[in-house]
């Protein structure tokens, strides 16, 4: 069994790319560092590290060590968090995985109201596709996730929050398409597009396409609405996203068309079934209930 010190010293090493720098940053002696990372490698029966001479590098078993020991070290520190406080006061940290959508704003709203009530609980927001997000849930990095439309699977509880968000293309100002009202997905399909990499969703835009008897012609992808946003300034493409993600008022250059037909999207909360959840996790899901799911 690997010690959590080991990953530690590990990590430290390829974050430094030095063995005497890390061993500076351990309080700890360069040769006790070096013999300890060599007894892992040989416990693993792998090398982790080349050793150069001016900075260390990783093999290809080294990174892939270091992405499973960064997320230990977090699920360890998540852990210790859930059992901080005393036994009636209410702390600890929060971890919410949130794709990108405007109605996260209502959320940041009612975690501005819990903290002013209890300004020791924390929260931690990781943004991704749904992908990453329900990768981080299963190994207990995340507490919860809020996505549009995610795909039905038996491992997670699905509550729909009263929040939708309208589909459309993100383009140039000076497109000739820019003064339209809406477009059609057969519109869309003698476009170069650039079109979001995750699954969530994926099967409802599926249907569009079909429905209309034609496909995209995808020439990008993207995660992250900021650097749809780049390419299509760049004019590498159309961006097919959500609304209100860009402000595209004023000088902005660009401009978002809504889709005919209108394709909305709601939001759902999602968590592991029998998940056991720290004090403040079942607080915050506790005044979700209240304000958006119970009435």
């Amino acid at each position: 069994m690997i010690e959590t010190r080991l990953l530690q010293y590990f990590l430290a090493i390829a974050e430094e790319q030095s063995i005497t720098r890390a061993a500076e940053y351990l309080h700890i002696t360069q040769p006790t560092l070096s013999k300890q990372i060599m007894d892992l490698e040989e416990s693993l029966g792998k090398q982790l590290l080349i050793r150069g001479k001016k900075k260390v590098t990783l093999t290809e078993d080294g990174a892939y060590l270091r992405n499973r020991a960064q997320e230990i070290i977090s699920l360890m520190e998540k852990t210790e968090a859930s059992f901080r406080g005393n036994e009636y006061a209410i702390t600890g940290d929060v971890f919410i995985g949130c794709g990108e959508h405007r109605s996260s704003y209502t959320i940041m709203q009612m975690i501005y109201s819990i903290q002013e009530e209890y300004p020791d609980i924390h929260f931690h927001f990781f943004s991704s596709n749904a992908d990453a997000i329900i990768e981080r849930l299963d190994k207990g990095l995340l507490d919860m996730g809020f996505l549009l439309e995610p795909e039905i699977n038996p491992r997670y509880d699905y509550q729909k929050l009263p929040f939708y968000e309208t589909w459309g293309v993100l383009m140039r100002k000076d497109s000739p398409l820019a003064g339209r009202d809406s477009l059609t997905f057969r519109e869309l399909s003698a476009l170069p597009l650039i079109m979001p990499s995750q699954t969530s969703n994926s099967n409802r835009i599926t249907t569009f396409w079909a429905d209309a008897m034609t496909s995209p012609r995808v020439v990008a992808t993207y995660n992250l609405i900021y650097n749809a946003g780049l390419m299509v300034e760049a004019g590498i493409g159309y961006a097919l996203c959500i609304d209100d993600l860009i402000n595209t008022n004023g000088e902005h250059p660009l401009t978002f068309v809504p889709l005919n037909p209108v394709l909305q999207s709601n939001v759902y909360l999602f968590t592991k079934k029998y998940q056991v959840f720290s004090k403040a996790a079942k607080l915050f899901l506790d005044r979700l209930q209240e304000e958006f799911i119970n009435n």
